[in-house]
């Protein structure tokens, strides 16, 4: 008899729904891709009722609930934090508290509630559902696990072993040491969001020197060999207050927390190398300890700090270990997964039977945007939308003399990517080898901060020949570097202007080499996505590189697209030039809504 579980996160950051069937990935998506808030943290009613679909069935028809923390054990790390941090907490004591005693005490009941149903809800542990993620859809029969994010519970990294169906879970690091409240801090104080700015503040830090790293390590970090980390709270305040950094830690480093929009001064670029090279040796240690005492060739990682793209292309170089799995959704969303196949493989005890080529199906497991669609095409007609529609070799070819032209092309078809990475399906494509398409991509079109790096797509068979790397990357998970031989001499830049330095040419791929030279790498294959391969090999054809940029279908502060509706708005209120829904093509100055210049583009 089928057995069907829905895996949920929700009411922190990146809510998320998960079903599965037998053990099968039906669909994974975030609530934000519904809702359009990023990062949403609301129950995903979106996501449940779109995992529901996938199956054709009701909630009533779900076997088993699964729910991604253990809200008992949160509440009393709570408890236990607050009594230790008395009476200095008890601003954040008020306005946390009453929420868990009216709210979260009750949990299982308010998601039956939202649910609308009468039935256990089943809590798995933080972590352990960050390592059921990693582990189950890997391609391991056994495979050491190394879980890293701010905190579940009481644990912040666990180190574990999963084997078969089982997963045991053999050492912690608990509440308030943790790699990823460290990271966040500096986050915080560099002037980018939490949970979200992480990313802008590793893509900032090659700008710096890590001219703090002793000043770190001495006051506040003590780094043990085996990885393990104690912080000094005196320069910290989210164990008490309701930031993350406090006064002392501004006299520290003589520096005062840099506003959100604000110039990103010298300073705050080498408060963002510091920390990232700080981060790549607490991982690095980690690593070597658990290849120690695991004795295993395989690593498989999850949870947010898994998904810090610099420090995991330094442990995959390394080659601690043979082999290295990252769970492509590592935050809080993929831990909706990950409860869903803990409790069908570790409480279930259902055999497993490893796949070979890819479990997680590319990640490709969000809401589908057919190829052609008559409820769609009815959507454009209402917005009075322009297109031609070609078969799929016509329009791969079509694509690829376009991006040869320079131009910039959208493309929003098939199932949508769970997790923070667009992998082709939700991208936005333009040429690596223009040397202003970095900077026209980032302020024309995402409209975000101009030192922001773009990732290469490049055909898996030609990865080797632009970036010294001698594995796949499926899922853009990690940095490469573009080899020595394709780098080019620029001169110093000898004032502090930004843009400047952005618009030096540093290699014969420009638009995707940043300025250490490192590439967050996504290879394609036939296999995996013909579509856009069809593309790059069309586009190598024309232009003699098998390789593009390829950027998140989105504008600064929004989630990817999901639907007709979010691509052609976001196209039309970008510098986007062509779009693809589908199989069809749309011209950007064909439109009836453009004017010649980017307008404020409503859709009602």
């Amino acid at each position: 008899m089928s057995k069907i579980i829905l895996g949920i996160s929700a009411f922190y950051h990146d809510s998320a729904a998960t079903i599965i069937k037998d053990g099968e990935i039906i669909a994974a998506v975030q609530e934000e891709r519904f809702t359009r808030k990023k990062g949403d943290n609301s129950f995903p009613h979106h996501a449940i009722n779109y995992c529901l679909d996938c199956l054709n069935i009701t909630i009533n028809e779900v076997d088993y609930v699964v729910y991604y923390e253990n809200y008992l054990k949160k509440f009393a790390r709570l408890l236990i934090n607050y009594h230790a941090t008395v009476p200095f907490g008890i601003t954040s004591y008020l306005k946390s508290m009453p929420k868990q005693l009216t709210q979260d005490l009750f949990l299982e009941a308010k998601i039956n509630k939202e649910l609308g149903v009468k039935m256990p809800i089943i809590f798995c542990d933080h972590h352990m559902a960050h390592a059921a993620s990693a582990f189950y859809p890997s391609n391991f029969q056994q495979a050491a696990i190394l879980t890293i994010d701010g905190v579940g519970e009481f644990s912040s990294t666990t180190i574990g072993i999963g084997k078969d169906n089982q997963i045991k879970l053999l050492k912690e690091i608990t509440y308030p040491n943790s790699v990823g409240l460290l990271y966040s801090a500096f986050t915080y104080f560099t002037g980018f969001k939490i949970n979200s700015g992480e990313y802008k503040m590793m893509g900032l830090a090659p700008y710096g020197k890590p001219k703090y790293v002793k000043l770190i390590k001495d006051k506040l970090i003590h780094i043990n060999e085996d990885g393990s980390i104690i912080l000094n709270q005196k320069y910290f305040n989210y164990t008490k207050g309701l930031t993350m950094t406090n006064r002392n830690f501004e006299k520290l480093f003589n520096i005062k927390r840099r506003k959100p929009e604000t110039k990103i001064t010298q300073d705050i670029m080498d408060l963002a190398c510091s920390i990232q090279q700080v981060t790549d040796e607490i991982i690095l240690k980690m690593a070597k300890y658990v290849k120690k005492i695991t004795k295993l060739d395989n690593l498989v990682l999850a949870g947010g700090v898994s998904l810090n793209v610099v420090s995991m292309g330094k442990l995959q170089k390394s080659k601690i270990f043979k082999n290295i799995w990252i769970q492509p959704a590592g935050s809080d969303a993929g831990a909706s997964l990950g409860a869903a196949l803990w409790y069908y493989y570790s409480i279930l005890k259902e055999d497993r039977t490893v796949n070979l080529n890819d479990s997680m199906q590319y990640a490709y497991l969000g809401p589908m945007i057919n190829n052609t669609s008559k409820l769609d095409d009815k959507i454009l007609k209402k917005f009075q939308a322009k297109y031609t529609v070609y078969d799929e070799d016509t329009l791969a070819k079509k694509v690829a003399q376009l991006l040869n032209d320079g131009k910039i092309v959208a493309i929003a078809r098939g199932r949508s990517e769970f997790g923070p990475r667009a992998l082709g399906n939700r991208s936005i494509l333009g040429s690596a080898i223009d040397e202003n398409m970095q900077v026209k991509m980032n302020l024309k079109v995402k409209k975000r901060e101009s030192f922001r790096p773009f990732a290469p797509i490049v055909l898996e068979s030609d990865a080797k020949k632009y970036f010294d790397m001698d594995t796949k990357s499926l899922y853009m998970l990690m940095t490469y570097y573009v080899k020595k031989e394709h780098r080019l001499k620029t001169p110093q830049i000898k004032n502090d202007n930004m843009l400047d330095i952005i618009k030096q040419k540093r290699s014969i791929i420009p638009a995707v080499t940043h300025i250490d030279y490192s590439s967050r790498v996504q290879t394609i294959n036939q296999k995996q996505y013909k579509f856009i391969y069809d593309v790059l090999k069309n586009y190598k054809k024309l232009s003699g590189i098998g390789l593009l940029i390829n950027t998140s279908f989105n504008v600064r502060g929004e989630p990817i697209v999901n639907n007709v509706i979010d691509a052609y708005k976001c196209f039309m209120n970008t510098d986007i030039d062509y779009l693809v829904i589908g199989n069809r093509l749309f011209k950007k100055d064909e439109q009836k809504n453009y004017k010649g210049k980017v307008v404020k583009f409503k859709l009602d």
